[in-house]
């Protein structure tokens, strides 16, 4: 919106935002480990009601794998961006056709796919940001009819998604290293690695970040020089909001507030956010599929009445609070927090997101509010509540039989590269950075490089395989390699 505006030199214009309710649709969150997510998805799809199915996984191997997990029980495939397009093209028309029941995905699937009977979309990991989950989730229900959606989490989710951040977003003194060691003469990427003292890995992820935010100036054969200074303000900003998409995710996946209207306010229809879905797992606990409730714990039931006594007298932050009711140790913060949901779903707090700023920063917090059902709650009363529990995995998935591919896969890449062909596709790669005005890097890197050159790829299947090789690049420079490959012998 904001560069729309910008764009169009538009002063203070009105925002006219509406249209992202989904009446039909009922979110699940459920926190469970990651080893039992598999169990609880094929659990989950016995009903055949809630088939027609999409599940994404975080990884091509675990759409693989449980999607052989799932067909045993009915049609499902896998769909992702190491398959050639030929079987891309076949497993999603199947699926549109009826004939596959489950698609088990990663995110390569589902832009521009219109199919109005899915039921229900299962998330086995959490999304990068709200923006790509609720695109994901938009792809059940077309039709208007009831569809569910379950989103898995712990964190575990958190530990995964900050590993690939701190690999992609160095910390700015990496970058600074190789910006140090630069002048206005361009010196040779290799020089320039050893002067960084950095694992190659390391260096060429750091020296793309520096070039993409003005730090580096690279030609075509990857000679490098000084660029501008000021490149850490737009990088330390770009870093910034990824995580901030990331924390978002997760605060809401951790909600304790109608799932529906959480999404509404996300994408800044406040007027609607005020409303609730009625269908999710805060608003309607006893329609859920996968969620499951349990009784409060003595320790729990006492925290719930201490939190009603502390709240008479105001609001408070949900932290002060648990340091508050909780002195003593018996609850952990989380454990805490689960109760504050519980009570919420019952009526007797309310929940609010808010923030404050801090060094520059803003720092976002959970607020909790009595309300007047909870206010009428008398000293002694006991709370009928339920919080939530782990839920049951009844269905063991079978074991992958992928283990002698992987031996076969293993040996294949230990084959030592023909040094001919590695040079070849080195000058190759050469000539098309110069002719693309790009530096070779952004063709290919030296690690998908060298795999390609040990692993001599035959199609495209094979190829998508290699690491750091996407179907871009698959379909803009597949047959120049294969046919470079072949030439080569």
């Amino acid at each position: 919106q904001n560069d729309i505006a910008a764009q169009l030199g538009l002063d203070r214009p009105e925002r006219l935002i509406q249209g992202f309710r989904r009446e039909n649709l009922g979110i699940e969150a459920v926190e469970i480990a990651p080893s039992a997510r598999a169990a609880l998805a094929c659990d989950l799809l016995q009903d055949e009601d809630r088939r027609p199915a999409i599940v994404y996984a975080p990884t091509r191997a675990q759409t693989e794998s449980l999607a052989a997990d799932l067909a045993a029980s009915f049609p499902a495939a896998a769909y992702h961006a190491g398959l050639d397009a030929d079987r891309r093209k076949r497993v999603q028309q199947e699926f549109l056709d009826g004939r596959l029941q489950v698609m088990v995905a990663t995110i390569a699937f589902g832009m521009g796919i219109d199919k109005p009977d899915v039921r229900t979309v299962i998330h086995t990991a959490l999304p990068g940001s709200l923006e790509a989950y609720y695109q994901e989730i938009g792809r059940a229900g077309r039709d208007a009819l009831p569809s569910r959606t379950i989103l898995m989490h712990s964190y575990a989710d958190r530990r995964t998604h900050d590993f690939f951040f701190e690999r992609g977003y160095p910390d700015p003194s990496v970058l600074a290293r190789i910006f140090d060691r630069l002048g206005p003469e361009p010196i040779e990427k290799e020089a320039l690695k050893r002067l960084a003292r950095l694992s190659a890995d390391e260096f060429d992820n750091a020296l793309e970040k520096l070039w993409i935010h003005g730090g580096a100036l690279i030609d075509f054969a990857e000679n490098v020089a000084r660029g501008r200074d000021g490149w850490q303000e737009s990088y330390s900003a770009q870093a910034e909001h990824k995580q901030q998409q990331l924390d978002l995710m997760l605060r809401y996946a951790e909600g304790a507030e109608c799932r529906m209207a959480a999404l509404v306010r996300h994408f800044g229809d406040l007027a609607d956010s005020r409303k609730t879905c009625g269908i999710c797992d805060f608003c309607d606990p006893a329609a859920c599929i996968a969620q499951r409730f349990r009784s409060l714990t003595p320790a729990e039931e006492r925290a719930a009445a201490e939190t009603i006594d502390a709240l008479r007298a105001g609001a408070r932050s949900t932290g002060k609070l648990h340091a508050e009711v909780c002195a003593s140790g018996d609850l952990t913060r989380d454990d805490f927090e689960e109760v504050l949901g519980a009570m919420a779903r019952a009526g007797l707090v309310r929940i609010v997101e808010t923030e404050f700023e801090k060094d520059g920063r803003t720092i976002p917090f959970r607020k909790a509010h009595l309300t007047s059902a909870g206010e009428a709650i008398e000293a002694g009363e006991k709370l009928s509540l339920e919080i939530k529990a782990l839920p049951p995995a009844k269905t063991k998935p079978r074991k992958s039989k992928t283990k002698g591919k992987g031996k076969k896969k293993a040996a294949r890449e230990k084959t030592p590269a023909p040094h001919g062909l590695e040079e070849s596709l080195r000058q190759w790669r050469l000539a098309e950075a110069k002719r693309r005005g790009v530096p070779a890097f952004r063709i290919l890197t030296d690690n998908a490089l060298r795999a390609i050159a040990e692993q001599r790829p035959a199609t495209a299947a094979e190829l998508l395989a290699i690491s750091g090789i996407g179907l871009s690049t698959v379909e803009k420079y597949g047959a120049h390699l294969y046919r470079l490959i072949q030439s080569v012998g």
